[in-house]
């Protein structure tokens, strides 16, 4: 199995769309969306204190909807606008702690890089690891992961650091929140990233910053 070092200068903890509409109170918000807010919290806190990039991504759409495109005919809520980037329901969460300092990146599609400046910051900054945790564990986390690891970025996937909510029919019968959490997490560990839980994480980041 895979062990990807942790290197606090050349490694970002990237923590995609803790938003209110999938944290908390949305029907796509994850039901273990609050627990994962308290873990990825107590994960910056350490990764800044180590010198670790912290970065937040916003799955964020043009207030007039001209670049919601395809992903509002497959998603009503979408069409509805509830991740219009002028609408609460598309603002950070309140519980999530966002710092000075942190970086702030919104996307209109699931993934993080395509679209954004995403890979810009990463490289300037010589980093090619990423802490990767949020909400939904199978689409926009899961999109992400895919998209760094053909950048050729290794990645930590984040198992207790991630949720999802359940899909309906999708012809084969509806997936419960806890068999997609599953079967992304053995995915990624099968070509695209270590899977690993939040205190994992912590125990391989240095307790102080470096000099």
């Amino acid at each position: 199995m895979v062990h990807f070092a942790v290197d606090p200068g050349r490694t970002a903890l990237v923590i995609v769309d803790m938003q209110n509409c999938f944290v908390a109170d949305s029907p796509i918000a994850a039901p273990r969306g609050t627990e994962v807010a308290g873990r990825l919290n107590r994960l910056a806190a350490a990764c800044r204190q180590a010198g670790v990039t912290v970065i937040w991504t916003r799955h964020v759409t043009r207030p007039d909807g001209s670049n919601t495109g395809l992903l509002g005919e497959l998603i009503p809520p979408v069409a509805d606008g509830i991740i219009s980037d002028d609408t609460p329901a598309a603002a950070m969460h309140p519980l999530m702690d966002v710092r000075p300092g942190d970086v702030v990146v919104g996307k209109p599609p699931f993934g993080s890089f395509y679209g954004t400046d995403l890979e810009l910051i990463l490289r300037s900054r010589g980093i090619d690891t990423l802490i990767l945790g949020g909400i939904n564990t199978n689409v926009c986390v899961d999109a992400t992961a895919r998209e760094a690891a053909v950048r050729e970025f290794r990645v930590l996937f984040l198992s207790d650091g991630t949720a999802n909510f359940d899909l309906p029919d999708g012809g084969l019968g509806p997936a419960s929140a806890e068999e997609l959490q599953r079967t992304a997490c053995a995915v990624m560990a099968f070509g695209f990233a270590e899977v690993v839980t939040v205190d994992q994480i912590l125990s391989r980041i240095p307790v102080t910053a470096p000099a």
